[in-house]
């Protein structure tokens, strides 16, 4: 999962941008209005977690953008006002959920957990997709009702299949989505190929179907009945 954190108290932003990172999501930090709208309008976010005030501007009207440019990520609002009239506001406008400042890293977790199942799994703990079984609460990958055992970016490969099958994903955007957004200084991307293929292996050693298809000049595609 790829998280966009707006936030422009230093400190707080290098403290959860670490703490995201220890539990596996690829994180990057805006400090501004500025970077942020940079950011959202040439890298794709799962999740975009946005402080209301700013200093070159407001959290809002960058939702407001978010929502026009009808992006699918999804849209935590982080701040410390408590007050009703900006949660409704932000709510009004698209966002999904609200967190107020200050706040326990690990609800913040739970609130991004919470929000990724909703936009993408229908809100559930597990994803049953042909004969692949995926449990996120527990990162367990089954295929025909057993267990297989991958890395962290098999993992996330999987799941970013799953999250957009049936539709062709670029070598770019995989990348992207996998290693965050300075990805795009890399030379090639000769590397998506080898995770791709070991993917496949352990997939198919368990008796699936093989879901991944190359789309010749394009990119890749899971393919689901």
């Amino acid at each position: 999962m790829k998280i966009l954190l707006v936030e422009d108290n230093a400190d707080l932003s290098e403290t959860v941008v670490n703490y995201l990172r220890q539990e596996g999501y690829i994180c990057e930090a805006a400090p501004d209005y500025r970077t942020a709208d940079e950011k959202i309008a040439i890298y794709q976010y799962d999740i975009i977690v946005l402080d209301i005030t700013l200093p070159d501007g407001s959290g809002l009207e960058l939702l407001k953008n978010l929502k026009q440019n009808r992006s699918e990520a999804g849209v935590l609002i982080v701040s410390a006002k408590n007050a009703l009239d900006d949660k409704l506001e932000g709510l009004h406008l698209g966002a999904d959920d609200y967190l107020t400042k200050p706040f326990h890293l690990a609800e913040l977790n739970a609130r991004v957990q919470s929000l990724m199942r909703r936009k993408r799994f229908n809100g559930s703990n597990e994803i049953v997709l042909d004969d692949i079984r995926v449990n996120t609460t527990t990162n367990q990958v089954f295929v025909k009702n057993e267990e297989i055992t991958l890395t962290r970016k098999e993992y996330e490969l999987l799941l970013y299949f799953i999250s957009n099958r049936n539709r062709i994903l670029n070598k770019e955007s995989i990348a992207e989505h996998l290693w965050g957004d300075n990805i795009d200084m890399a030379d090639s991307f000769d590397f998506i190929y080898t995770h791709i293929k070991n993917l496949r292996k352990k997939v198919l050693t368990k008796g699936s179907r093989n879901n991944i298809k190359s789309v010749y000049g394009m990119g890749y595609k899971f393919i689901s009945a």
